[in-house]
This record gives C-alpha cells, structure tokens and sequence, in this order.
C-alpha cells in the first residue's frame, strides 16, 4: 500500500507556514508516498450546517492556510511524492483559473499532482465567494468538461450555463498524460453517479476510531466499494482502471495502532492500495507531525 499524509495547513500547524517544505522534504525522506491539502475557507461563528453531522466547527478549521500555495511549497521541496487535493471545492473557482492553478502545480511536480474534487458542505463559505450553493452539483459537472477542454485541447474553448472560456490558445498543458487523474468525494447518491459516470477514482474516509454507535468504517468501505466499481461498469467504463484513495481521519484520542491497524486492514480487506492520513487534531507542530508520520509507516509496514 502506498501511504501519504496530509500537509501543515490547518489548525496549530498553520501558524507555522515556514515549515511545509521542511515536512514535506523530511516525510518523503522518512517513506510517505503522498502529501494532500485540503479547502476550507472560513469557520463560521454560527454555521447552519455543522461539521461532519454535528452542530459545530472544529477549532481547527479556524486557521487555514491556501491550498494551492501549500501544494506548490511541497512540489519545490520534494522529488518523489505524490501530491494531492481532498478536496478542492471546485464550484468556488471559475475554471480557466482552477485549470491554470492545477497544471502549474503539475508542472512543477513533473506530473506528481492527483486532482480531488469536491463541492463542500458549508452555506457560508459559498456566501463568502458569491456562488449560489444550489448550483454546486451543476457547475462541478461544468468544471469537469471545462478542465478535461483545458487540458486536452488547444485553442480551448468552452461554453456552459455557469462558465464560459472564450476560444483560446493555451500552450501549457500538465506534464501528466493526457491530463492529471480527476478524483472525486461523494457521498450523496446523485453525487455517486456522477463518481462512477466521471471520475478516475473516488476519495472514501474513514473516521479513526470509529464514534460510538457508528459502523465499522473499514468493513463498511469493503462492503459499498464492490457496488461503486459494478456502477462504474454499467457506465460503459472499465472497472478495473476506477481507482479509490482512503483519507484516515484519526481523532484526536486517536491512536498509532489504531491509525495503522485501519490502514493495513482498508487494503487486506477493502484491496485499497493507497490512502493518506489527516494529521489536523493530532499534530501540534511539524516536529510532532514528524514523529507521527514515522511511527504510523513503521507500525503499518511491519504489519
């Protein structure tokens, strides 16, 4: 199983954004296989819709640092990783941004970058980048086929109902061929179809330990990734191409065991052949993040 962790970007470890290449160079070095971000904007004092099915915001969320200047700092400083978005919001970016953005990063990275998207969950943070929250869904589907026209075509050109990008030349395209891997979240049965109708694989998570009263994530995984790749074959595409990357989501009292027990088992009994861990509640600071991302490859590895 190829593993990965999630970058400094949230949380105690956004306020030390001076140390992002020297953990993404340091978990290279120690073994890591990727490095992810993530795409919060905003921590609302009262959401309307709380984090993860409860009624509040993880502190956490209330230092963010921007997804794409953290991914660049990390191309810079590593050689070998992998480096990969879950998830970027997509509906918040015009597209001819979003694609500009995403094939510098891949260049940068000589073609490491795999693409997560998503549409997010909060009502403010669409209030704040004045894109109409009901619209996300169509205008994910938008950003697709305006991102597969970037890259694929030259000149570009696309029109939509939300996007439009006036007939172009656009000479750079990502070092990837034909174009990165389009990964995308989704939980939501209209949003599964659009995964197995669309995507290059999906991102599933996996919450460590497990809340009380709540399913067994890793024996949930096994059991519904089966029926994503048989909907992925009805769709006329080939099942065995479709691809799924875990993110481990530890909790706070969560612990090395439990993040690599979950690891070895999601690929012994899932065949999930790579995921990354979320370090955000566990890490105080990069030294720390260090320490953990040493211990949880050593643990997982021997297993």
């Amino acid at each position: 199983m190829r593993i990965g962790f999630a970058l400094p970007q949230f949380g105690p470890l956004a306020h030390h954004p001076e140390d992002i290449a020297r953990f993404a160079r340091q978990a290279e070095e120690l073994g890591a296989d990727s490095l992810w971000v993530g795409d919060r904007l905003l921590a609302p004092v009262d959401p309307i819709v709380g984090y993860a099915g409860t009624d509040v915001i993880p502190s956490e969320f209330r230092a963010a640092l921007d997804p794409f200047a953290v991914l660049a700092t990390a191309a810079a400083a590593t050689e070998r990783a992998e480096l990969g978005t879950d998830v970027i919001n997509a509906p918040w970016y015009p597209p001819a941004l979003l694609a500009r953005t995403l094939t510098t990063i891949d260049l940068l990275s000589a073609g490491r970058l795999l693409v997560g998207l998503g549409t997010g969950w909060s009502p403010e943070e669409y209030e704040a980048v004045d894109v109409p929250m009901a619209e996300r869904g169509r205008r994910l589907d938008e950003c697709l086929d305006a991102l597969d026209a970037w890259w694929t075509r030259n000149p570009v050109e696309y029109r939509g109902d939300h996007w439009t990008v006036p007939a172009s030349h656009v000479d750079l395209k990502p070092a990837s061929r034909p174009r990165p891997p389009v990964y995308l979240a989704a939980f939501a049965p209209a949003a599964m179809r659009r995964v197995a109708r669309r995507a290059d694989g999906w991102l599933p998570i996996a919450v460590v330990p497990a809340a009380s009263g709540a399913p067994d994530p890793v024996a949930a995984l096994a059991e519904r990734l089966p029926g994503v790749r048989e909907a992925v074959e009805r769709e006329g595409r080939d099942p065995a191409a479709f691809d799924a990357i875990l993110r481990v989501n530890p909790s706070a009292d969560a612990s090395v065991d439990d993040i690599a027990t979950t690891l070895v088992r999601a690929e012994r009994e899932a065949g999930i052949q790579h995921a990354f861990v979320d370090l955000i509640y566990l890490g105080k600071d990069a030294d720390q993040a260090l320490d953990l991302v040493q211990r949880v490859l050593e643990r997982a590895r021997a297993s």
